[in-house]
C-alpha cells in the first residue's frame, strides 16, 4: 500500500490529463513520493467516502464543500490547478487547517493578452466588420467605423489591481490608453509605480473601457450591478476576463440591451456553459469566449506540473508555492522549501 493518498474527483484525475508528459506524477516522483491517486465520485456524499482519509486533495470539477472539507481527517492540502478558488469554501479550511493553493501566477500574459484582443475588438466592432463582409456589404464596412474614436488618448478603467490587471495595462500604455485603477486593497503607490492612475469605483465606471479583474470572493459576489453600469457612457465599452460572479449580470444584460453602454467583451458569464436562451447570446454588441483566456500551448504542462509540486511540497511537509489561507502556514509543522525543480518538456 502506498505511503500517502491523493483524492480527486473522477474525470480530473493524473491518468486522464491529455498532455505528451503525465506532469502532476513527473513532480511526485522527482520528490521520490511513494503515492496513489484515488477517484472519487462527483457527488458530495460519494465523494467524502472516497477522500475523508485522504493525505492531499486535488480539487477539480466539482464543489469543494464545508460537509467534504469537514470530514478529511488527514488532509495536508487542497490543491487547485487554476487561479480562482471559489469552488472550494476556503473558510472551512482555514478552520480545518489546512491549506488551499492555487496558481495565481502561472496563466497572467495569456489573459492580458486575451483582455486586449477582447478590447480591440470591441472598439474595432470586429464581429460587424467581419458580418458585413461575409454578407457582401463590403462598401459599407468603412461607415460605423468613421463614428468611433481613436482608441489613442482614450481611458481604461480596471477594477481591481492584481496581476492581471497589471500586465493588461502594461499592454495598454503602447496603444496611447490612460489607464486608471481602482482597487482599497492595493496601496496607491503601487498603481502609480505601473504608470496607472489611483481613482474611485466612479471614476473607473466613467472610462471609455472598464475591464473586470476582482477575484471571485464573496465580498466581490455581484459586486457590479445596476447602479454602476448607469454611471458608463453610452459609447464605452465592458470587458470581464476574471470571473462571471462577480457581475450581476441581469445588470448587464439590461445595460446592454437598453444602450446604457455600446458593448461588451466577456470570456466569463455566471453559468458557464451558458444556457442558450440567454440574451447575450443574441447581442450583437457582445463579443464571447469560453473561459479561455488562460489558454495556450504551456496551458496544461505549466498547471499540471504546478499542482503536482504543491502536493510534493505538501506531502513532505513543506509550505506551499502559492496559498490562500496563509494564515494556516505559521500553525503546521512545516519547513520553508524551495519548489521541486520540473524538467523541460514539449511545450513547456
Amino acid at each position: 500500500m502506498a505511503k500517502f493518498k491523493i483524492a480527486t474527483p473522477a474525470g480530473a484525475s493524473f491518468t486522464t490529463a491529455k498532455v505528451t508528459y503525465d506532469y502532476e506524477k513527473k513532480a511526485l516522483d522527482l520528490a521520490g513520493i511513494d503515492y496513489e491517486i484515488v477517484e472519487g465520485p462527483m457527488t458530495e456524499d460519494g465523494f467524502i467516502e472516497v477522500a475523508k482519509d485522504c493525505d492531499a486533495l486535488y480539487a477539480k470539477g466539482m464543489p469543494i464543500t464545508k460537509k467534504i472539507i469537514d470530514s478529511l481527517t488527514k488532509c495536508k492540502t487542497i490543491t487547485l490547478g487554476s487561479v480562482g478558488v471559489d469552488s472550494v469554501d476556503v473558510a472551512a479550511a482555514t478552520a480545518m487547517g489546512i491549506p488551499v493553493t492555487n496558481c495565481p501566477d502561472t496563466f497572467i500574459e495569456e489573459v492580458a493578452d486575451h483582455c486586449l484582443m477582447l478590447l480591440l475588438g470591441c472598439h474595432r466592432d470586429v464581429i460587424g466588420q467581419d458580418q458585413l463582409v461575409r454578407d457582401g456589404r463590403w462598401r459599407e464596412g468603412r461607415t460605423p467605423l468613421l463614428k468611433m474614436p481613436r482608441l489613442m488618448g482614450l481611458t481604461l478603467g480596471l477594477v481591481a489591481f492584481g496581476h492581471v490587471a497589471r500586465a493588461v495595462a502594461k499592454r495598454a500604455k503602447p496603444f496611447g490608453l490612460i489607464v486608471k485603477a481602482y482597487d482599497p486593497f492595493i496601496e496607491e503607490l503601487v498603481m502609480i509605480e505601473h504608470g496607472v492612475l489611483p481613482v474611485s469605483l466612479e471614476e473607473v465606471m466613467a472610462c471609455d473601457f472598464v475591464s473586470m479583474h476582482a477575484p471571485a470572493t464573496p465580498e466581490a459576489q455581484a459586486m457590479l450591478k445596476e447602479q454602476h453600469f448607469k454611471m458608463m457612457k453610452p459609447t464605452a465599452f465592458f470587458l470581464n476576463v476574471g470571473r462571471g460572479a462577480t457581475v450581476d449580470e441581469a445588470a448587464l444584460i439590461k445595460a446592454l440591451s437598453e444602450n446604457w453602454i455600446a458593448g461588451a467583451g466577456l470570456d466569463v458569464l455566471v453559468q458557464e456553459p451558458p444556457r442558450q436562451d440567454n440574451p447575450l447570446l443574441q447581442m450583437k454588441n457582445v463579443i464571447l469566449s469560453a473561459h479561455t483566456a488562460s489558454a495556450s500551448a504551456r496551458f496544461d504542462p505549466a498547471r499540471l506540473g504546478r499542482v503536482g509540486q504543491e502536493l510534493a511540497l505538501a506531502l513532505t511537509n513543506r509550505w506551499p508555492m502559492s496559498c490562500v489561507n496563509p494564515t494556516v502556514l505559521p500553525k503546521l509543522d512545516r519547513r520553508r522549501w524551495q519548489p521541486i525543480s520540473m524538467e523541460r518538456g514539449p511545450n513547456s
